[in-house]
């Protein structure tokens, strides 16, 4: 039998480059994409056509082993052949594909990267571990751990502590300013009869970085739902990484409420300029609400608790 775990960071860690490209060439068109607003799966794509492991090139290799995946999901829809890019799945995208994320994306560096991928799509290059392929005959892939359970685990936890707790998803992605804006909707238009609402959501959003600040998508999307609920006194958020570490940063997130950007500004702080810059953790380095609990050993992405009284 071959065993293989996968969680969080799998992509990063269990990394082969395919001959004739440096780490350093695949590490710097992942932190372009990184950068991009590229969700993960259009990420991964590009990474398994770019590996010599992933996109079930590991599982091509089990055979005549039993070959059994148990994986932790940090991607929406816990598709294994996006989790970890694949390395025991079989893969239905291909080098086309992956070239497509890239120019959707504006990216064109490194040049390597880019005539890997073409060649590929010329057919000079064996395609990844295709769904049909006999080496996944008999293999088995369990799932231990998603952004469901946890979300399951916070409203038990918000029902003991008195709360009325309403899951509103556990697939919250797009761009961070679309996420902050649909979460205020759903906070003003939740009506306590007693007991405190706790809205739940979780996902993994994205972040178009355009300035040079320090941040993650948990600490901007927290001071963007900051300004949505600016002046109200009833509602309260956080937004962290279950990982307990948001982008480059050694918080896991942040949390606000109504009165967030006006103290803020009292500190003589301009929220609008950390905005611009990308720089969410340094604002709230200042203005206070940062979350540090340290690295949790667990990534199922990201969740937001909003509570309202």
């Amino acid at each position: 039998m071959v065993l293989c775990m996968f969680s969080g960071g799998a992509s990063a860690m269990l990394a082969l480059p395919p001959e004739g490209m440096s780490i350093t060439a695949k590490q710097a068109i992942t932190d372009a994409l990184l950068k991009s607003g590229a969700s993960i799966a259009e990420i991964n794509t590009v990474r398994k056509h770019l590996s010599a492991i992933k996109g079930g090139r590991l599982a091509a290799l089990a055979p005549p082993a039993r070959l059994v995946t148990m994986v932790i999901s940090d991607v929406i829809g816990n598709d294994p052949s996006v989790i970890g890019s694949g390395p025991t799945s079989p893969d239905p995208t291909t080098y086309a594909d992956a070239l497509a994320v890239l120019e959707r994306y504006g990216i064109t560096e490194p040049e390597k990267a880019l005539d890997l991928l073409k060649r590929g799509a010329a057919g000079e290059l064996p395609e990844t571990i295709k769904p049909g392929d006999p080496c996944f005959d008999g293999t088995e892939t369990i799932m231990i751990a998603d952004n469901r359970m946890a979300l399951d685990a916070a409203a038990k936890r918000a029902r003991k502590l008195g709360m009325e707790p309403r899951i509103l998803t556990h697939e919250l992605a797009g761009d961070v300013a679309d996420a902050a804006r649909w979460l205020a909707d759903q906070a003003k238009a939740a009506k306590p009869s007693g007991a405190p609402v706790c809205l739940l959501s979780g996902g993994e959003t994205t972040v178009k970085v355009t300035g040079s600040g320090t941040g993650g998508r948990n600490t901007e999307l927290a001071l963007r739902f900051a300004f949505e609920i600016e002046g109200m006194e009833n509602v309260a958020m956080v937004s962290a990484g279950t990982d307990g570490v948001d982008g480059p940063t050694d918080a896991a997130g942040a949390g606000v409420d109504g009165s967030t950007v006006a103290r803020a500004r009292e500190k003589g702080l301009d929220p609008e300029a950390y905005l611009r810059e990308n720089d969410s953790y340094t604002f709230f380095e200042q203005a206070g609400g940062l979350i540090k609990t340290e690295p949790t050993g667990t990534n199922v992405m990201d969740v937001q608790v909003i509570v309202i009284s």
